[in-house]
């Protein structure tokens, strides 16, 4: 049993020393808390749990603490993926809900699996999810001072449980400043994907993410044989032909960890029940 999370990429907020140490404790203490529950629970339900407890952090944008589009209103995606049943499911474009991880869970016995804008909220009212503003102070100020952060800012879980059984989880609240109705690449096989060999959570450039495929190619390359230190090493070469900007977390089905970003820093925490790793 191992778990990987990640919170975007330092870069997108305050330097600080504060904010650092804060992004350390935090992740440092969902990890072992999504380890815990895995103990009991499948990977796929943890992690849904761990992304979560992301979103309910202000220091991510994704959930709480959300950024602004350009009109003024936040919109969320976020996107989950069973690697033993190879299902995918998410929401794109969400208003109003505290946990669109949750809601993306839901949709994975649905037909349908992947709702956008009014009809992903309109499945949430109806399925009990309650009307929730995820704004604020913070973003509003930095919307207000169109301070935007670069499209840096997701998060996400990959876990492999006690079955060997993988899963990934990733959820977003945007680039800031964007155009209502940008897609982010969370919600796609690109920024989130899984099967029984590997499972990948990307953050960064949405666009860079999507044009390079990258979560899928990396478990496709992963699966056809590639150790996962070769799979991310030719993933992100391809990468840098674009200049793209991105980071990913993964694990295989032996149940070894990866990280790798293309430009310093993503945060993130892995814990296997022993060794506990955070970025520094």
């Amino acid at each position: 049993m191992k778990v990987i999370i990640h919170g975007g990429f330092f870069s997108e907020s305050d330097q600080s020393h504060e904010v650092k140490t804060a992004k350390q404790e935090s992740l440092k203490e969902i990890a072992q808390k999504a380890f815990d529950y895995l103990k009991t629970h499948s990977a796929f339900d943890t992690v849904a749990y761990a992304v979560s407890l992301l979103e309910n952090d202000p220091l991510y944008n994704a959930g709480i603490g959300s950024q602004i589009q350009s009109d003024g209103v936040i919109r969320m995606s976020a996107a989950i993926m069973n690697g033993n049943t190879q299902k995918l499911s998410g929401v794109i474009n969400i208003e109003n809900v505290q946990n669109p991880i949750f809601v993306a869970k839901d949709l994975i016995n649905e037909d349908d699996r992947v709702l956008g804008g009014n009809g992903a909220k309109i499945y949430a009212t109806e399925n009990g999810f309650e009307n929730f503003s995820t704004e604020i102070p913070q973003r509003r100020k930095e919307y207000e001072a169109k301070l935007a952060n670069g499209g840096k800012g997701t998060v996400g879980c990959v876990a492999i449980d006690h079955e060997g059984k993988l899963a990934v989880a990733t959820s977003t609240g945007g680039k800031g400043f964007e155009i209502p109705g940008r897609i982010s690449d969370s919600a796609t096989v690109a920024g989130n994907y899984a099967n029984a060999f590997c499972a990948v959570s990307c953050t960064g450039v949405g666009e860079d993410i999507v044009s390079n495929a990258t979560a899928a190619k990396i478990v496709t390359r992963v699966t056809d044989g590639m150790s996962l230190k070769q799979a991310f090493s030719k993933t992100f070469d391809e990468l840098a032909v674009i200049d793209g900007f991105a980071g990913a977390i993964a694990i295989d089905k032996d149940g070894n960890i990866y990280h790798q970003d293309s430009y310093p820093t993503m945060v993130f925490a892995s814990f296997d029940g022993e060794k506990l790793e955070v970025f520094s």
